[in-house]
């Protein structure tokens, strides 16, 4: 009887070191990210739709877009470009609260490659807190604006334990690229080899409706699943940085 109590407190105790110990795969799928910038996915089969600049006018139709086709997006936030994020705070929830990924693209959107590492931590910081007043997250994820990654940016990006997402297929809407050019640019970069994530901006009303319609459509097309920037780097559990965060009541920017 004392043998079998004995083994039973053992096992209780083992299961319980089993949760406490963060599995060791996940573990190394996230040691080599922080810092380092990845334009693209790290296996076939996907595609990661990932839009930048908002939250904006079109976020919640692009919510309901993605939900509706029943795949999930990457929204780079950030806190002011189009107005402060808590004027928008409706749908950065909707989006969190879809499934979708939320994920800094700065407070301001700044040069942050001529920036000092003061200045680029401050405007990290700044948008992470409204995300924890907002959702109760912190991202890991992020992309620069610009996709300036020179100076100091990406040594402070490394001491944040950032994941820096760039694009390997530019979409070109910054630029007055019609939807239709844009589409051309994917047919171009085709669905073989380790999956895509495009520059793409959901402040463009031909990007939010048409571009997204047709590259929902496309990856049907071409057996691709369209997943978030994490899933498709096999960090699906790892968008947000872990810990429990605490708000600090501000709504204004």
């Amino acid at each position: 009887m004392l043998f079998e109590s004995a083994i039973t407190t053992l096992a209780f105790a083992l299961c319980a070191s089993a949760r406490a110990v963060p599995n060791p795969i996940e573990v190394f799928k996230r040691a080599h990210t922080s810092g380092t910038v990845i334009n693209k996915c790290s296996k076939p089969g996907v595609l990661a739709l990932a839009y930048d600049d908002g939250p904006y006018q079109y976020t919640s139709s692009l919510v309901d877009t993605l939900d509706k086709a029943g795949v999930k997006g990457t929204f780079f936030f950030t806190g002011t470009l189009y107005g402060c994020i808590y004027n928008q705070a409706a749908a950065v929830k909707k989006a969190y609260a879809s499934g979708h990924q939320v994920a800094s693209h700065t407070w301001t959107h700044p040069h942050m490659g001529s920036m000092g590492a003061a200045q680029i931590q401050s405007e990290m910081e700044k948008v992470e807190q409204a995300f924890v007043n907002l959702i109760g997250k912190k991202p890991q994820y992020m992309r620069p604006p610009y996709l300036e990654t020179g100076g100091q940016f990406l040594t402070v990006m490394k001491q944040m334990n950032y994941t820096v997402i760039t694009d390997d297929v530019d979409a070109g809407d910054w630029n007055n690229q019609s939807p239709q050019q844009s589409e051309q640019k994917f047919q171009q970069a085709g669905a073989a080899g380790n999956g895509h994530i495009p520059l793409m901006h959901e402040t463009y009303q031909g990007t939010v409706t048409t571009l997204t319609s047709w590259l929902i459509q496309w990856a049907q097309t071409n057996n691709l699943k369209i997943v978030t920037a994490a899933e498709c780097l096999d960090d699906a559990n790892g968008a947000y940085k872990e810990g429990t965060f605490q708000g600090n009541g501000q709504t204004t920017c």
